[in-house]
């Protein structure tokens, strides 16, 4: 039987990893995180390999390697969301403010 290490802590984590590791920008880099793993999913489906998927999106094989590996530093949101428009990925964009205080307001979808 196992015994537990009394000086194990469990941290809950903010459902935000890069705020949890104190990054700047850390709503962004979740953002571009989910973009990312969404085009991955999508070219998985396809059944594509990194090659065949760089001809879809326009770019080199070593770019989509980066995207799929999740080494995000030199793609912006607009790329991003670019590649998932090349994928014909459906998107719907949205905004609240809660000052307000009004429901989430869909501004575009494509």
């Amino acid at each position: 039987m196992s015994r537990k290490n009394d000086d194990e802590r469990i941290t809950v984590g903010s459902g935000n990893v890069f705020r949890d590791l104190d990054l700047p920008d850390a709503d962004l880099l979740l953002f571009k995180a989910h973009l990312a793993a969404q085009i991955a999913m999508a070219i998985e489906r396809r059944g594509w390999t990194q090659t065949e998927a760089a001809v879809h999106l326009s770019v080199d094989q070593p770019r989509v390697s980066h995207l799929v590996r999740g080494r995000l530093e030199a793609f912006s949101v607009d790329a991003l969301l670019g590649y998932l428009k090349r994928l014909d990925v459906k998107m719907s964009v949205s905004l609240e403010d809660p000052a307000d205080g009004s429901n989430e307001k869909v501004l575009l979808t494509v």
